[in-house]
Protein backbone atom coordinates (compact mmCIF):
# COMPACT_ATOMS: atom_id res chain seq x y z
CA UNK A 1 0.00 0.00 0.00
CA UNK A 2 1.49 3.32 -1.04
CA UNK A 3 1.62 6.34 1.27
CA UNK A 4 2.53 9.93 0.44
CA UNK A 5 2.34 11.95 3.69
CA UNK A 6 4.27 14.84 2.17
CA UNK A 7 1.38 15.54 -0.18
CA UNK A 8 -1.13 16.21 2.62
CA UNK A 9 0.06 19.79 3.10
CA UNK A 10 -0.12 20.48 -0.64
CA UNK A 11 -3.72 19.57 -1.42
CA UNK A 12 -7.25 19.34 -0.05
CA UNK A 13 -7.87 16.11 -2.01
CA UNK A 14 -8.93 13.07 0.00
CA UNK A 15 -6.10 11.08 1.60
CA UNK A 16 -6.93 7.92 -0.37
CA UNK A 17 -6.25 9.91 -3.55
CA UNK A 18 -3.07 11.60 -2.33
CA UNK A 19 -1.63 8.34 -1.00
CA UNK A 20 -1.80 6.67 -4.41
CA UNK A 21 1.43 6.99 -6.35
CA UNK A 22 3.33 4.85 -8.83
CA UNK A 23 6.40 3.12 -7.38
CA UNK A 24 8.73 0.93 -9.40
CA UNK A 25 10.18 -1.01 -6.48
CA UNK A 26 8.25 -4.22 -5.89
CA UNK A 27 8.98 -7.18 -3.68
CA UNK A 28 8.65 -10.59 -5.25
CA UNK A 29 5.23 -11.80 -4.09
CA UNK A 30 2.53 -14.00 -5.53
CA UNK A 31 -1.03 -12.79 -6.07
CA UNK A 32 -4.04 -15.05 -6.07
CA UNK A 33 -6.68 -14.99 -8.78
CA UNK A 34 -9.26 -13.81 -6.25
CA UNK A 35 -7.03 -10.96 -5.08
CA UNK A 36 -6.55 -9.69 -8.61
CA UNK A 37 -10.19 -10.08 -9.59
CA UNK A 38 -11.19 -8.09 -6.49
CA UNK A 39 -9.21 -5.15 -7.92
CA UNK A 40 -10.62 -5.52 -11.42
CA UNK A 41 -14.10 -5.61 -9.90
CA UNK A 42 -13.63 -1.96 -8.96
CA UNK A 43 -12.87 -1.11 -12.58
CA UNK A 44 -16.09 -2.79 -13.65
CA UNK A 45 -18.06 -0.08 -11.83
CA UNK A 46 -16.53 2.87 -13.67
CA UNK A 47 -18.84 5.33 -15.48
CA UNK A 48 -18.96 5.23 -19.27
CA UNK A 49 -20.84 6.94 -22.08
CA UNK A 50 -24.28 5.37 -22.48
CA UNK A 51 -23.08 2.73 -19.98
CA UNK A 52 -21.28 1.08 -22.89
CA UNK A 53 -18.52 -0.29 -20.62
CA UNK A 54 -15.89 -0.47 -23.39
CA UNK A 55 -13.00 -1.54 -21.13
CA UNK A 56 -11.42 -4.98 -21.20
CA UNK A 57 -8.81 -6.21 -18.71
CA UNK A 58 -6.34 -8.84 -19.93
CA UNK A 59 -4.07 -10.10 -17.19
CA UNK A 60 -1.33 -12.47 -16.16
CA UNK A 61 -0.11 -13.23 -12.66
CA UNK A 62 3.37 -14.05 -11.52
CA UNK A 63 4.26 -17.77 -11.64
CA UNK A 64 1.54 -18.58 -14.17
CA UNK A 65 2.08 -19.74 -17.78
CA UNK A 66 1.31 -16.31 -19.30
CA UNK A 67 3.54 -14.22 -17.03
CA UNK A 68 6.71 -14.23 -19.13
CA UNK A 69 4.76 -13.33 -22.29
CA UNK A 70 3.08 -10.36 -20.66
CA UNK A 71 6.38 -9.18 -19.19
CA UNK A 72 8.25 -9.58 -22.49
CA UNK A 73 6.02 -7.05 -24.28
CA UNK A 74 7.18 -4.25 -21.97
CA UNK A 75 10.12 -2.17 -23.17
CA UNK A 76 13.43 -3.26 -21.58
CA UNK A 77 13.45 -0.31 -19.14
CA UNK A 78 10.03 -1.30 -17.75
CA UNK A 79 10.95 -4.99 -17.70
CA UNK A 80 13.93 -4.17 -15.47
CA UNK A 81 11.65 -3.26 -12.55
CA UNK A 82 8.32 -4.89 -13.45
CA UNK A 83 9.97 -8.32 -13.33
CA UNK A 84 9.47 -8.26 -9.54
CA UNK A 85 5.75 -7.40 -9.70
CA UNK A 86 2.84 -9.73 -8.99
CA UNK A 87 0.57 -9.07 -11.99
CA UNK A 88 0.38 -7.18 -15.26
CA UNK A 89 -2.97 -6.03 -16.64
CA UNK A 90 -3.26 -4.75 -20.22
CA UNK A 91 -6.19 -2.36 -20.54
CA UNK A 92 -8.02 -2.29 -23.85
CA UNK A 93 -11.22 -0.58 -24.94
CA UNK A 94 -13.72 -1.15 -27.71
CA UNK A 95 -13.43 1.75 -30.15
CA UNK A 96 -16.88 1.25 -31.69
CA UNK A 97 -20.31 0.90 -30.18
CA UNK A 98 -23.70 -0.53 -31.13
CA UNK A 99 -27.18 -0.42 -29.67
CA UNK A 100 -30.53 -2.09 -30.15
CA UNK A 101 -31.72 0.95 -32.09
CA UNK A 102 -28.50 1.25 -34.11
CA UNK A 103 -26.96 -2.20 -34.65
CA UNK A 104 -24.33 -0.97 -37.11
CA UNK A 105 -20.98 -0.25 -35.41
CA UNK A 106 -20.17 3.44 -35.08
CA UNK A 107 -17.19 5.23 -33.48
CA UNK A 108 -17.15 5.44 -29.70
CA UNK A 109 -15.28 8.73 -29.13
CA UNK A 110 -14.93 8.32 -25.34
CA UNK A 111 -13.75 4.70 -25.23
CA UNK A 112 -10.24 5.59 -24.03
CA UNK A 113 -11.59 8.15 -21.55
CA UNK A 114 -13.92 5.51 -20.11
CA UNK A 115 -11.15 2.91 -19.89
CA UNK A 116 -8.99 5.46 -18.08
CA UNK A 117 -11.74 5.93 -15.50
CA UNK A 118 -11.83 2.17 -14.97
CA UNK A 119 -8.06 2.08 -14.58
CA UNK A 120 -8.12 4.76 -11.88
CA UNK A 121 -10.72 2.85 -9.87
CA UNK A 122 -8.58 -0.30 -10.07
CA UNK A 123 -5.56 1.66 -8.83
CA UNK A 124 -7.47 3.21 -5.94
CA UNK A 125 -8.95 -0.16 -4.96
CA UNK A 126 -5.47 -1.68 -5.11
CA UNK A 127 -4.07 0.99 -2.82
CA UNK A 128 -6.84 0.41 -0.30
CA UNK A 129 -6.20 -3.35 -0.42
CA UNK A 130 -2.48 -3.04 0.26
CA UNK A 131 -1.15 -3.23 -3.29
CA UNK A 132 0.88 -0.75 -5.32
CA UNK A 133 0.29 -0.01 -9.01
CA UNK A 134 2.24 1.62 -11.82
CA UNK A 135 0.51 2.34 -15.16
CA UNK A 136 2.81 2.34 -18.20
CA UNK A 137 2.58 3.09 -21.91
CA UNK A 138 6.03 1.69 -22.67
CA UNK A 139 5.39 -1.63 -24.36
CA UNK A 140 5.49 -3.06 -27.87
CA UNK A 141 1.91 -2.49 -29.01
CA UNK A 142 2.15 -4.74 -32.07
CA UNK A 143 3.58 -7.69 -30.12
CA UNK A 144 1.10 -7.21 -27.29
CA UNK A 145 -1.89 -6.98 -29.65
CA UNK A 146 -0.81 -10.15 -31.42
CA UNK A 147 -0.10 -12.00 -28.19
CA UNK A 148 -3.41 -10.96 -26.68
CA UNK A 149 -5.26 -11.84 -29.90
CA UNK A 150 -6.98 -8.49 -29.63
CA UNK A 151 -9.72 -7.89 -32.24
CA UNK A 152 -9.17 -4.96 -34.60
CA UNK A 153 -12.00 -2.92 -33.10
CA UNK A 154 -10.24 -2.76 -29.73
CA UNK A 155 -7.59 -0.18 -28.83
CA UNK A 156 -4.75 -1.14 -26.50
CA UNK A 157 -4.33 1.78 -24.11
CA UNK A 158 -1.88 0.94 -21.34
CA UNK A 159 -0.48 -1.71 -19.04
CA UNK A 160 -0.95 -1.69 -15.27
CA UNK A 161 1.82 -3.25 -13.19
CA UNK A 162 0.63 -4.43 -9.76
CA UNK A 163 2.57 -5.72 -6.78
CA UNK A 164 3.63 -5.28 -3.17
CA UNK A 165 5.72 -2.15 -2.73
CA UNK A 166 9.35 -3.05 -2.09
CA UNK A 167 12.54 -1.39 -0.92
CA UNK A 168 14.10 1.00 -3.47
CA UNK A 169 17.36 -0.95 -3.18
CA UNK A 170 15.88 -3.65 -5.45
CA UNK A 171 15.76 -1.20 -8.37
CA UNK A 172 18.40 -1.00 -11.10
CA UNK A 173 21.12 1.57 -10.56
CA UNK A 174 19.88 5.10 -11.16
CA UNK A 175 16.23 4.41 -10.38
CA UNK A 176 16.30 4.20 -6.59
CA UNK A 177 16.85 7.96 -6.22
CA UNK A 178 13.68 8.60 -8.23
CA UNK A 179 11.54 6.34 -6.03
CA UNK A 180 9.30 8.96 -4.41
CA UNK A 181 5.83 10.42 -4.98
CA UNK A 182 5.87 13.10 -7.68
CA UNK A 183 4.35 16.56 -7.48
CA UNK A 184 1.66 17.99 -9.76
CA UNK A 185 1.17 21.26 -11.60
CA UNK A 186 -0.74 23.85 -9.56
CA UNK A 187 -4.49 23.81 -10.06
CA UNK A 188 -4.50 27.25 -11.67
CA UNK A 189 -2.25 25.88 -14.43
CA UNK A 190 -4.77 23.23 -15.47
CA UNK A 191 -8.23 24.64 -14.67
CA UNK A 192 -9.73 27.75 -16.26
CA UNK A 193 -13.07 29.49 -15.83
CA UNK A 194 -14.91 30.32 -19.01
CA UNK A 195 -12.24 29.70 -21.64
CA UNK A 196 -8.82 28.19 -22.19
CA UNK A 197 -5.89 30.23 -20.95
CA UNK A 198 -2.12 30.01 -21.17
CA UNK A 199 -1.07 30.29 -17.52
CA UNK A 200 2.05 32.09 -16.37
CA UNK A 201 3.45 28.81 -15.07
CA UNK A 202 2.89 27.04 -18.40
CA UNK A 203 6.61 26.62 -18.93
CA UNK A 204 7.18 25.00 -15.58
CA UNK A 205 9.03 21.70 -15.94
CA UNK A 206 6.67 18.78 -16.39
CA UNK A 207 6.52 16.65 -13.22
CA UNK A 208 7.94 13.13 -13.37
CA UNK A 209 5.39 10.35 -13.87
Amino acid sequence: MTKAPSRAALSSAAPFILDRWSPRAFEVASMTQDELLALLEAGRWAPSAYNSQPWRFLYARRDTPDWERFLSWLIPFNQSWAMNASAIVYIASRSVTTSSSSPEPRPAPTHAFDAGAASVLIQLQASQAGWATHPVSGFDHDLARAGLELPEEYALNAALVIGKQGDPSVLPEGLSAREAPSDRLPLESVSFEGRFQIPALWNRAKPAS
